[in-house]
């Protein structure tokens, strides 16, 4: 079979794998759609981000749904041709914060594609790939680009289960890229009144304006845009930040009330925090890293038509143009999600 193998920085490669077979309590499945996420762009781009670099091969990839071909022994619930979507979170459930019900901070955890540890842990971008069942969301009335998009829409519902109460709540978004525009659709669904959401481009604001955002703001265009939402101690209660920028969360900050809460998204590297602001607000900030059991909430969210993330798939490419597909996925001018087609 074939998968997609990033070796170094703007090295990737397509390389011929072997089939694995399923053990017990685990399924083969026939990869058909990979979405290219924003840290599989990183190892292409830059062959890691901060400290974490790639030190061997890894076959990249998380974002993924496919077809089950084969079923491991005293696996039920699944049948061979179900389409399903795959989470990548994979805790060891035996170490402390496991134990706690805190599985997205297992200190065991094998994340497809992560070169934090070494060995690294291989990813999901390959025709065929076995996984434990219980990792598998039965997708059933979805397409499979649709369920591969259930993993960044976790996040988003990760960080909105952390936010707290959203019912009839004012929302500040930045950065409108995947995770930004995700972040609006689980917002609204869990039943925020005003959402607003700046970007530095024109498309990503076009795309956020698609997901349901109430007013769209090109900070490229007016720096100080936000200066008016600040007026009389500031407006939003819930800030998602998604850019990883400094200067869009100090910004954030000075638009939010007192007693806010901001969910920290964006990985940028570390910024600056304006903390007597955020003193003299009682703003709470709270961090927010990747998921577990959201992954299957948002598969049935999906299904029950309560999300679409069908227009933010904007880009499609067949397996052997995977090098095009994470150039387009890179460009934000044009692109949402990329994704990779297997089939």
């Amino acid at each position: 079979m074939k998968s997609i193998v990033i070796h170094a920085a703007q090295d990737l490669r397509i390389e011929e794998q072997e089939v694995a077979t399923p053990g017990p309590g685990e399924v083969q499945i026939k990869m058909v759609a990979g979405g290219i996420c924003g840290s599989d762009l990183h190892y292409f781009n830059h062959g890691g981000f901060g400290t974490v670099r790639l030190k061997e091969p890894m076959v990249l990839g998380h974002e993924v749904a496919g077809h089950i071909t084969a079923l491991g022994a005293g696996v039920e619930g699944l049948s061979v041709g179900q389409l399903v979507a795959i989470s990548p979170s994979r805790p060891c459930r035996n170490c402390r914060f496991c134990d706690e019900g805190m599985f997205n901070q297992c200190l065991n955890m094998r994340f497809y594609g992560s070169a934090m540890p070494f060995p690294h842990i291989q990813g999901a971008f390959r025709e065929v790939l076995v996984a434990d069942a219980t990792q598998c969301a039965p997708a059933d009335g979805l397409t499979a680009g649709e369920a591969a998009m259930a993993e960044p829409l976790a996040v988003c519902l990760h960080a909105t289960r952390r936010a707290g109460p959203m019912l009839g709540k004012s929302v500040l978004v930045t950065g409108c890229g995947p995770i930004g525009v995700l972040s609006i659709l689980a917002a609204r669904c869990a039943g925020a009144d005003r959402i607003v959401a700046t970007d530095l481009g024109p498309f990503p604001l076009e795309m956020a304006k698609a997901a349901g955002a109430d007013e769209v703001i090109n900070m490229a265009e007016t720096s100080d845009a936000l200066a008016g939402f600040a007026a009389e101690k500031g407006t939003f209660d819930v800030l998602y930040e998604c850019s990883g920028a400094a200067p869009a969360l100090a910004s954030g900050i000075d638009a939010m009330r007192p007693g806010g809460t901001i969910m920290q998204l964006g990985l940028g590297g570390d910024m600056t925090v304006p903390v007597q602001t955020l003193t003299a607000k009682e703003l709470s900030l709270k961090g927010s890293f990747r998921f577990h059991e959201e992954f299957f909430t948002g598969v049935s969210l999906m299904q029950k038509g309560l999300i679409d993330v069908k227009p933010f798939i904007t880009h499609n490419f067949p397996l052997e143009d995977a090098r095009a597909a994470f150039k387009m996925a890179g460009d934000r001018s044009q692109a949402m999600k990329a994704q990779i087609s297997f089939a």
